[in-house]
């Protein structure tokens, strides 16, 4: 890489930092912390939610799909868009009904605090298992790039997503995820062009590409493997405690369901930019075999990108992959204290949960920290990691997700139905295999795990409507929500939201004038960047105006 490559990576990160950590004076209650006020406008939580499920894997991973089996990566990219209307249309609004902060304290108004307890202590390991993994991946794009030792990348990398995760909470995470969808898609966007050019318009890449490049479905990647990964997503990204923060911080139920539909929009028009790049560097380079297709992104990048553009891709992709562990950060630390402290210390004062809370960021944080530094020495961690969650995830988010809707499930029902699926999907991960040489396959794996939970809780339901079983869980459930105020900290979350649009209005501008300063100084593919820095620089300019204009409104 070029010295102004890294000068862009260094540039790029004191504007996140800054943006993150300049949220530490707003707000001094749990809801500030951990709901942004609960009046999050949609978009801006839509945006966040799109980020935090993505990661390089998304270059890495399907970017060595496309480079492989081609348009298939796409199609199982879009399938996640039918995951985004589903929740959008069924699940966003119940979460927000709740009226819960964290998907725990739904659990104990729900089912108890037994039940709670349970789900916590899974998660809680879970998502220390899956934040490390991420944590790792971002770490080693950063060693393998500039060389800079993988441990030290890890404690640099995770001590600063700890630093402005702990002050600023779920704000800080929103915006710097707002600033890395828009770095990464301008990013893209330039990328996509000069790959075209590269190979010599679209015409001759359709016609160099494999016979089969374009078929919808390729290889293991059947219709039955897409069946599976939609109804996988739909409870993954609808039942996962870290994502349901983003239903539950908007203002009201309409608003949460723009969240989803958002998600939806975005991944029905994002894969077609991102996987292309990958899917045309086949017809540059055909021999990348094994591990090496995981790169074809990069090497596509490297390959056309101008001078100083390719760290601020790097950048982008560092980030926006970090941007996964600070989501399971701030939930992490939204459960350990607003559902394990605060009850066992219910007379505690608020600036006391506030420092639990930052406490509970950091400490989680440096766990991470410590599952990242094991996975070299695991030799492959990650992608257990990603297999355990194929096979947990409808147990343990599909129950959850089923008593929005179900006045028969209990907390004794959901509990056996999750504990059965998991031994059931373990059995044939781990012990089936050993004695019986038998495993499942991809496609069988996810749809065991998807539908298995689901036909267990419909089996009780069937049963629990002929035995007439009673339903005082849920009796109870709706009188304590019933005198909850949805109108409480409202105006303070209307001006979390102003100072929110100011904070990434200045870091806009910021950036587009990075932009501007790459095309006078980067050479190569000026005109992209100028036209993509002046969009950026409006987005921005708009940003600061319009929060000007509310706080003027609003008398702050």
């Amino acid at each position: 890489m070029h010295q102004l490559d890294y000068l862009t990576i260094f540039i790029f990160t004191l504007i996140i930092l800054g943006a993150g950590l300049s949220f530490g004076r707003q707000g001094g209650d749990m809801k500030s912390f951990f709901a942004a006020g609960g009046a999050v406008p949609w978009s801006i939580s839509g945006l966040s939610l799109f980020m935090s499920f993505f990661s390089a894997g998304t270059f890495v991973v399907w970017g060595s799909i496309a480079y492989e089996w081609g348009w298939v990566a796409i199609t199982i990219q879009m399938a996640m868009c039918t995951s985004g209307f589903l929740i959008g249309k069924y699940l966003a609004p119940k979460w927000k009904e709740t009226q819960s902060i964290t998907v725990a304290e739904y659990l104990t108004n729900r089912f108890g605090k037994k039940v709670q307890q349970y789900y916590t202590f899974i998660f809680l390991v879970l998502s220390l298992g899956y934040t490390g993994a991420f944590l790792y991946p971002v770490a080693k794009i950063l060693n393998v790039v500039t060389g800079f030792d993988i441990y030290y990348a890890i404690l640099l990398l995770g001590g600063m997503i700890m630093l402005y995760t702990a002050v600023g909470g779920l704000w800080a995470v929103i915006v710097t995820d707002v600033l890395q969808f828009v770095i990464l898609t301008a990013a893209v966007l330039i990328v996509l062009p000069l790959s075209l050019e590269k190979v010599g318009g679209m015409n001759q890449f359709i016609a160099e590409a494999p016979d089969t490049f374009f078929n919808l479905f390729n290889g293991e990647y059947t219709f039955w493997f897409i069946l599976a990964f939609v109804g996988y997503n739909t409870i993954f990204i609808g039942g996962n405690w870290a994502y349901v923060q983003r239903y539950t911080s908007v203002k009201d139920t309409k608003s949460a369901s723009k969240v989803g539909y958002l998600f939806c929009a975005l991944y029905l028009i994002s894969p077609l930019i991102w996987m292309l790049p990958p899917m045309i560097y086949r017809v540059l380079d055909p021999s990348l075999t094994g591990l090496e297709t995981e790169g074809a992104y990069l090497r596509m990048c490297m390959s056309v990108l101008p001078v100083g553009m390719l760290g601020l891709m790097l950048g982008g992709m560092i980030f926006a992959t970090a941007s996964s562990v600070n989501t399971s950060l701030n939930l992490a630390a939204a459960v350990l204290t607003n559902d394990v402290y605060q009850p066992l210390n219910p007379n505690a004062a608020p600036k006391t949960l506030m420092k639990v809370a930052r406490i509970a960021t950091l400490l989680f944080g440096l766990g991470t920290i410590g599952v990242a530094f094991m996975v070299p020495l695991a030799g492959g961690i990650v992608e257990v990691v990603l297999s355990i969650g194929a096979v947990t995830g409808g147990a343990l988010y599909a129950p959850a997700i089923w008593g929005l809707f179900s006045k028969k499930q209990t907390g004794s029902s959901i509990l056996v139905v999750t504990g059965l699926s998991l031994l059931i999907n373990l059995f044939f991960k781990f012990i089936s295999p050993a004695l019986f040489s038998f495993a499942l396959g991809r496609s069988s794996e996810m749809i065991v795990g998807v539908f298995l939970p689901i036909a267990l809780l419909a089996f009780y339901e069937i049963f629990a409507r002929g035995e007439n079983v009673q339903f005082e869980q849920y009796k109870n459930y709706l009188g304590r929500n019933k005198d909850k105020d949805l109108t409480n900290g409202l105006n303070d979350g209307q001006s979390q939201n102003t100072y929110g649009y100011k904070v990434m209005g200045w870091a806009f501008i910021g950036i587009g004038l990075l932009f501007f300063g790459l095309g006078i100084w980067g050479g190569g593919g000026s005109i992209y960047l100028f036209i993509m820095g002046t969009l950026i620089f409006l987005l921005g300019y708009f940003a600061v105006h319009y929060s000007r204009k509310k706080a003027k409104a609003q008398n702050i």
